[in-house]
């Protein structure tokens, strides 16, 4: 028997139905979906339906799943790719919410680990934080505050761990840190591919995606989405802008470093400062050029960040352009 773990399937039918002839999959053979199956793709119900019903076929819950069940109890709000594939299950949409609570966060397996997310060091796999192994903002909020390092290269846990969730190299191709850590987000439904690995080889199979999905099914569904909504910032919004506000933070001191090579800058009257400063980024976009200004004047507080970028939409749509957070993060897509 081979176990086939597949990456970020995100509702790709075709593409995992390719994989599994690629890989010689058998009914004898297990297959586990590491999170993040629904949603984005053009067939979220029937890949759902295959994890359900399939003998030998398991799924890990990914932030994807984690952030249903959390809008279906109004914890969090539901992004748009929450909203279709709601749309898309219909009536069956209660019973796909039971499943997804089921789902546990991990897997152990005698050659690797196996979650969704990330992994924190010195803690055993039992005790990691949900948020971590999910893969959701918070958890990555958690590491970036906590540690210095990506996560990845602070791994420490018994045996190689396999995880999905960020599309590491943007190049079709899986990550492999040091042959113990296997990122296999290949963002297919991005356009990219459906990548999985094979234990006990850790063999790598590829199946390239036949199209963006993500950008078709925004397109189509963009009727559904109201013209208007009231600006709410939830939890999850005001996360996005703590991670903002840490990066703007970091590009201040870094400018201002150079500036004071450069420059008397500590010696400066604040306007002297203020001119100086603003001639030094002068390229730069806003809304980040104002925010910076925020920043050198000790004003760049949440509730400041908010006005300056309007709405939660466009805050995560700079914050994935800065690299702040994931693409796949963008409003409508979390």
């Amino acid at each position: 028997m081979q176990r086939l773990i597949v990456g970020d399937i995100h509702g790709c039918w075709v593409e995992l139905q390719e994989l599994l002839d690629q890989a010689g999959w058998s009914d004898g053979d297990e297959i586990i979906a590491i999170g993040d199956f629904v949603d984005r793709g053009p067939d979220s119900p029937r890949v759902l339906d295959f994890f359900r019903t399939q003998p030998n076929a398991l799924a890990l819950q990914g932030n994807h799943e984690r952030k249903h069940i959390r809008s279906s109890r109004g914890e969090v709000k539901a992004a748009l790719s929450q909203r279709i594939t709601r749309q898309q299950l219909g009536d069956a949409y209660t019973n796909a919410l039971t499943f997804f609570a089921a789902l546990p966060l991990y897997l152990e397996f005698p050659e690797a680990h196996v979650a969704h997310g990330y992994w924190e060091p010195g803690l055993p796999i039992a005790e990691q934080r949900e948020t971590v192994l999910a893969g959701t903002m918070g958890g990555e909020k958690h590491l970036r505050e906590n540690y210095d390092r990506p996560w990845y290269e602070l791994y420490d846990g018994d045996k190689p761990i396999i995880v999905g969730h960020h599309d590491y190299l943007r190049n079709r191709q899986p990550f492999v840190y040091r042959d113990r850590v296997f990122g296999i987000d290949t963002s297919c439904c991005h356009g990219g591919a459906l990548t999985g690995i094979i234990l006990p080889d850790f063999r790598f199979v590829s199946i390239p995606s036949r199209a963006d999905y993500w950008r078709e099914m925004r397109s189509a569904f963009k009727p559904y989405k109201p013209e208007r909504e009231p600006v709410i910032w939830d939890e999850e919004d005001d996360q996005v802008l703590a991670l903002m506000r840490d990066h703007i933070a970091r590009e201040h001191e870094r400018i201002v470093g150079q500036l004071r090579q450069k420059t008397a800058f500590d010696e400066l009257s604040s306007r002297e400062q203020g001119k100086v400063y603003a001639e030094f980024i002068g390229t730069c976009r806003a809304p980040q050029a104002f925010l910076l200004h925020l920043a050198r004047r000790g004003e760049l507080t949440i509730e400041k960040m908010r006005c300056v970028l309007w709405n939660p939409d466009h805050a995560r749509k700079i914050a994935a352009d800065w690299g702040v957070i994931d693409e796949e993060d963008i409003v409508e897509g979390v």
